[in-house]
């Protein structure tokens, strides 16, 4: 029985990851390239974020080690509600798993809505801010 848990907890953790990975690719990789293609495109002066804007007026190196240290900064926070997850009580667990689920799925819209906003910038040369 107690095999049967570990394995469930451990496929639902796998999916988290996986929920994780998305959002983070939409977060950084792909603002990062639309943002760099925004900017190239129609200036920096549009970049709704002062620190990106600050950043986008620097070396690319800053602008990839800014985003390098979110995607770190990202992970460990996940890394550590994953653990809190695994060693929360069986009757608790589904609960906390709708919060995991809830935040991942707003990180997923954030992520879609970040590279919506800067293909607007892209196409239509404006922000949809």
């Amino acid at each position: 029985m107690t095999q049967l848990r570990d394995a469930a907890i451990t496929d639902r953790v796998q999916e988290y990851w996986s929920w994780a990975a998305v959002a983070l690719f939409l977060l950084i990789t792909v603002d990062l390239l639309t943002t760099m293609y925004a900017a190239a495109l129609v200036g920096i002066q549009y970049e709704s974020n002062p620190v990106v804007r600050w950043a986008l007026g620097q070396p690319v190196s800053v602008l990839v080690a800014m985003n390098l240290a979110a995607t770190v900064i990202a992970v460990v926070v996940f890394y550590g509600l994953i653990e809190t997850y695994r060693v929360t009580p069986a009757h608790a667990r589904p609960y906390y798993g709708v919060v995991i689920e809830t935040w991942l799925g707003l990180l997923v819209a954030s992520g879609l809505f970040v590279f919506a906003n800067n293909l607007s910038v892209i196409v239509l040369g404006g922000s949809l801010l």
